[in-house]
C-alpha cells in the first residue's frame, strides 16, 4: 500500500472490506488550482436519453486542496490526489477492489509527458484490472456538458482560463491556459493582476485615478496602495490574486472606465482563444456554420447585475460562428471525468459484446 507522511490513506479497507457481491464503481477527479474534488458513481449507470438526471446520482464526493503540480510541486500534488480518491471511496463505503475505472482531469497535464508519469504513479495505487485516463482538466469540464462524450470547445475562466476542444475523430487542440506567467488575461487572476497593475499606475500618476483603488484596499483592510507591495508579494499564489477580480466588476459596473476597460479586453481574449481552437479544428465547418457545442465554466463567465462576461463572449462567438451551441453544464467537471471513463468502459462492454 502506498504510504504518506500524512498517515496510511488505504487503512481503511483492512476494516471496512467490501463483499465479493459489491457493486463496482467509477472515480472522477477535477483537479485545478483552486480545489481537487473527486466523486464516486455507480459503474453500472442507465444509458441517458439526451439528458443527464437531475440530480446527477454520485455515491459520494470528496474534496481537497490544489492539485495543479505547477504551482504546488508534485510530491503534495500526488498527496492531494490520493488522499481524496481515498476519502470519495470511505464515503461511498466502496474500496479499490471494486473500481473499474479512474479518470483524472488535472491543470498542469499540459503534454504526454505528464499523463505518462501520473499513468505510472496510479499504476501503483489500482489494481491491473483497472482503466486509468489521465486529461488535462479542461476535458472533463467540456465533458460535464457534453455528457461525458468529446466533441466541441469548452472556454473555462476561474482562477485561470483555457479554451480547449476535441472533434469527434479525436483531434484536439488548445488555446490558452500557460499560466499567469505566460499570460492568461482573461482569467480571475489576469483581471485582478491588471487591477493591482492599474492602482499602482494611478497611484505614482502614470495612470488615471479609478474606483479599483479604494475598492480593492477596502476589501483588503489596507489603508494605501504602498500597503498592496507587501501584501501582494507575501504570497502571489494565482488563487488569492485571482480572488480580488469580484471587486473589479463592482467597480466596473459603478462606472469606472478603467475597470470596463479590462473586462472588455477579458472579453476580448477569451473570445480570441475560443476561436483559435475552432479555426484549427474546423469545428464550424467550411461554410462556417456548422453546429458545435461550446462548454462555458468558470466564475469569471457567471452574470453580474449588469456585467455578464460569458454572454458577451457568447454574442462575440455566434456572431462569427452561428452553429456555436453555448451550453452550461448541470454537473460539475468531476462528474465530467468520471462520464468519460463510464463513456469507456460502456465502449468496452458493447465491443467485447460483439465479438
Amino acid at each position: 500500500m502506498k504510504r504518506y507522511r500524512n498517515g496510511e490513506v488505504w487503512d481503511f479497507e483492512m476494516e471496512t472490506p467490501v463483499s465479493r457481491d459489491r457493486a463496482d464503481v467509477i472515480l472522477g477527479l477535477d483537479g485545478g488550482a483552486a480545489a481537487t474534488v473527486c466523486v464516486c458513481i455507480s459503474a453500472a449507470l442507465p444509458s441517458f436519453a439526451g439528458r443527464l438526471p437531475n440530480p446527477f446520482p454520485v455515491l459520494a464526493r470528496a474534496v481537497a486542496g490544489f492539485s495543479n503540480h505547477n504551482s504546488v510541486g508534485e510530491s503534495a500534488a500526488k498527496e492531494t490526489i490520493e488522499k481524496v480518491m481515498a476519502e470519495a471511496l470511505l464515503k461511498a463505503g466502496s474500496n479499490r477492489s471494486a473500481v473499474r475505472a479512474v479518470c483524472l482531469a488535472l491543470a498542469g497535464v499540459n503534454h504526454p509527458s505528464d499523463q505518462e508519469r501520473i499513468l505510472d504513479w496510479l499504476r501503483n495505487i489500482f489494481p491491473v484490472r483497472v482503466k486509468l485516463f489521465v486529461e488535462n482538466d479542461a476535458v472533463a469540464a467540456l465533458a460535464s456538458g457534453t455528457m461525458g462524450k468529446l466533441h466541441g470547445c469548452v472556454l473555462i475562466a476561474g482562477t485561470g482560463t483555457i479554451a480547449y476542444g476535441f472533434t469527434e475523430d479525436g483531434r484536439e487542440a488548445r488555446a490558452a491556459g500557460a499560466g499567469p506567467i505566460l499570460g492568461d488575461w482573461g482569467s480571475g487572476y489576469g483581471i485582478a493582476a491588471k487591477a493591482l497593475t492599474a492602482i499602482m499606475r494611478a497611484h505614482d500618476g502614470r495612470g488615471p485615478p479609478t474606483f479599483l483603488t479604494y475598492g480593492i484596499l477596502s476589501m483588503l483592510g489596507l489603508s494605501s496602495p504602498d500597503e498592496l507591495i507587501g501584501w501582494t508579494y507575501a504570497d502571489p499564489s494565482w488563487a488569492r490574486i485571482a480572488k480580488l477580480s469580484p471587486a473589479v466588476v463592482s467597480s466596473a459596473e459603478a462606472g469606472d472606465e478603467v475597470a470596463n476597460r479590462i473586462l472588455h479586453d477579458t472579453v476580448l481574449e477569451l473570445t480570441a482563444s475560443v476561436k483559435a481552437v475552432v479555426q484549427r479544428l474546423d469545428l464550424c465547418g467550411e461554410d462556417g456554420k456548422d453546429s458545435f457545442p461550446l462548454v462555458m465554466v468558470g466564475g469569471v463567465l457567471e452574470a453580474n447585475k449588469s456585467w455578464d462576461i460569458g454572454k458577451a463572449v457568447v454574442d462575440c462567438i455566434t456572431k462569427i460562428y452561428p452553429g456555436a451551441h453555448p451550453v452550461r453544464p448541470t454537473v460539475e467537471p468531476a462528474v465530467g471525468a468520471a462520464l468519460l471513463a463510464w463513456n469507456h468502459v460502456i465502449s468496452n462492454l458493447v465491443s467485447d459484446y460483439g465479438r
